[in-house]
């Protein structure tokens, strides 16, 4: 029995070794395993100071992107696509349907599965930033209004702009007659935008100021973002040529009346250079004291006048002056102001809205300097002013 016992192992030996085959290979191991998905996401866990603006960036390697979701501190979900980032083939962005909010904590969960359907998944809380301060600038002209062809796009800030170029780049205009308008910098707080040449006649604009969530720098941070729709009306441009005594009133390119006037003094004399109507006032006082020169002192003043079109804010209207017709066509006498006849000031401050140009010539000052005075800088001058030149 033990001799059968042998005899039987060694045949099982046998019959195993025959198994395995004559040319001595295995059978092979077992297929390697999948590797799972791998999953990154940014803002990384724990990030803080996070812009609200801030792409939500998932990529994955070895499998595919199935499914993002993105809460706030209490659990609330923010509703949200998935798209391609810019110019990263291998990442994908979460685009919540409004911007997140400033000061808040937010966690971002981002699931994948690889080849095998195994899934990975990823989450990160962040927390957007707390400004220190919030700003939405004033804007003119104002939606809705209608204004002639040289009312720059004026946009005014609370306190001077650090990231200049940040800002400027959030500022959108569009007009449904194309321009070649640039951005400028007139001071820290206020930028103007204009094209090379006065606006075309009789077009619509918009302004598109996409602010919120831009870092304006030192701590202030957009407010809001704001849309500001206008037109621009018919082109008036006037010449007030004060070695002439005469002002020419445009409408387009039909020269409409020519009127005799009195420019500034040689005492006072206006200002050279394209002015814009801002302001008009049916009555007015004009007052010297507004610009340093009590009204009791030598020169001082304070006269009722009518039909005043402001033209800048260094005291200059184009108004009736009935005591100066005499020397209206001949001789310049105003303090600065051009003086026409009430019959012809009351025709030409019907004739005005806020936009038109009155291009001051021949007069012994130097250029206007004023709150706009945009016309009067040559155009490279003006370009080099953005800050994205």
């Amino acid at each position: 029995m033990r001799r059968a016992a042998a005899v039987l192992a060694l045949g099982t030996l046998v019959f195993l070794a025959g198994c395995s085959g004559d040319d001595g290979e295995g059978s092979g191991s077992s297929a390697a395993a999948v590797p799972p998905a791998k999953v990154t996401v940014a803002p990384s866990e724990g990030a803080v100071d996070v812009g609200p603006l801030t792409p939500l960036e998932i990529s994955v390697v070895n499998g595919e992107l199935a499914e993002v979701t993105l809460v706030d501190g209490t659990g609330a979900p923010v509703e949200g696509e998935i798209a391609p980032a810019e110019g990263d083939a291998g990442t994908e962005v979460w685009i919540p349907e409004t911007p997140l909010a400033y000061a808040t904590s937010y966690t971002l969960t981002a699931t994948a599965t690889n080849d095998a359907d195994n899934e990975t998944e990823v989450t990160s809380t962040f927390t957007t930033v707390t400004p220190a301060a919030v700003s939405t600038p004033s804007v003119g002209p104002l939606g809705g209004q209608t204004v002639g062809v040289g009312m720059p796009i004026r946009v005014y800030f609370d306190d001077p702009v650090a990231d200049k170029a940040a800002v400027e780049r959030n500022l959108v205009v569009t007009s449904s007659t194309p321009t070649d308008g640039v951005w400028s910098w007139v001071d820290d707080d206020e930028v103007h935008f204009r094209p090379s040449e006065y606006w075309p006649a009789n077009i619509d604009v918009r302004l598109d100021a996409n602010l919120y969530g831009v870092d304006f720098g030192e701590g202030v941070w957009g407010e809001k973002d704001r849309t500001v729709e206008f037109s621009i009306g018919d082109k008036h441009v006037s010449i007030a040529d004060a070695s002439t005594y005469t002002m020419d009133v445009y409408d387009g390119d039909r020269l409409v009346q020519s009127f005799p006037m009195s420019a500034g003094s040689p005492d006072n004399p206006s200002y050279n250079g394209a002015h814009v109507v801002t302001e008009m006032n049916r009555n007015r006082v004009m007052d010297s004291s507004t610009y340093g020169v009590p009204v009791d002192a030598p020169g001082g003043y304070r006269t009722p006048v009518e039909y005043a079109v402001r033209i800048s804010d260094s005291g200059e209207f184009v108004h009736a002056a009935p005591w100066s017709v005499a020397q209206q066509g001949n001789t310049n006498v105003s303090h600065g102001c051009i003086n026409l006849s009430t019959e012809r000031a009351a025709w030409f401050f019907d004739f005005s809205v806020p936009g038109d140009v009155v291009e001051v010539r021949g007069s012994m000052a130097g250029t206007l300097s004023s709150d706009i005075d945009d016309w009067t800088v040559p155009w490279d001058e003006w370009q080099a002013g953005s800050a994205l030149k």
